[in-house]
């Protein structure tokens, strides 16, 4: 920082100064760290993607039609076609949710199947190592991997890949509903044993349509670190609650 260009200020104000990075680190570092945008991601070639990505997360465009002062169309997937029909995935269960505006929910995630008598890590290197099987070999029937995408607001979602011996991967980007047509409108699928948590940023309330392999079974829904969800009281509200 050039002192001349602040030396108008007092010595103790130069000395605190800070400046903001306007420059754009690379796809990797945000996907990582700050968070990148869904489009870029779903730009990312199937064929050639980068050692970061977490195996079995897919990320794929879909297309919004708008129709001024009427509303808007838009498909999620059909069945046996495009990326859902090359990784042979197809839910077996629909639901939806409502998340308001400025609120978060996860990390939740879903315990993997390991067939009897197989080791966990060797079994992922076996789906996901260095020559991978083939995706229609993945246990969608036994194992609940979610398909989702959102018809209104704008949902950050993180990404933490927790199966067991392979590279603790994670990916963060931000994904915008169909009331705001553009590149960011994706489907994403998220594997058992990745864990996944959204928040809701902006003014509007997010509205999620997701389709899970397995009907929906509770003693599946994992939670780490899921505190967020709690509500959150003044303390002095608890203590008198609770009569203390």
């Amino acid at each position: 920082m050039s002192d001349d260009l602040w030396r108008g200020l007092r010595k103790e104000a130069r000395e605190t100064l800070e400046m903001r990075d306007y420059s754009r680190p690379d796809l990797e570092e945000r996907v990582r760290g700050v968070g990148a945008r869904a489009g870029e991601l779903a730009a990312v070639d199937p064929a050639a993607r980068p050692a970061w990505w977490i195996p079995g997360v897919e990320i794929f465009t879909r297309q919004v039609y708008n129709q001024r002062q009427r509303g808007y169309f838009a498909e999620f997937a059909r069945q046996g076609e495009g990326r859902m029909g090359t990784i042979g995935f197809w839910p077996r269960q629909w639901a939806t949710a409502l998340m308001h505006a400025d609120s978060a929910k996860g990390f939740h995630i879903h315990p993997p199947h390991i067939p009897t008598g197989t080791d966990p890590e060797a079994w992922f290197a076996a789906l996901y190592g260095d020559k991978p099987a083939p995706a229609q070999e993945r246990p969608y029937d036994l194992e609940q991997w979610d398909a989702m995408f959102f018809l209104q607001g704008t949902c950050e979602m993180m990404l933490v890949d927790e199966r067991a011996g392979l590279p603790r991967r994670r990916m963060r980007f931000v994904i915008e509903g169909d009331n705001r047509p553009g590149p960011d409108n994706v489907g994403i699928v998220i594997p058992a044993g990745v864990a996944h948590g959204l928040q809701s940023v902006g003014n509007r309330d997010l509205i999620m349509v997701y389709g899970t392999s397995t009907t929906f079974a509770p003693e599946n829904e994992g939670r780490i670190l899921s505190s967020i969800e709690q509500p959150s009281l003044p303390g002095d509200w608890t203590t008198y609650f609770h009569g203390r």
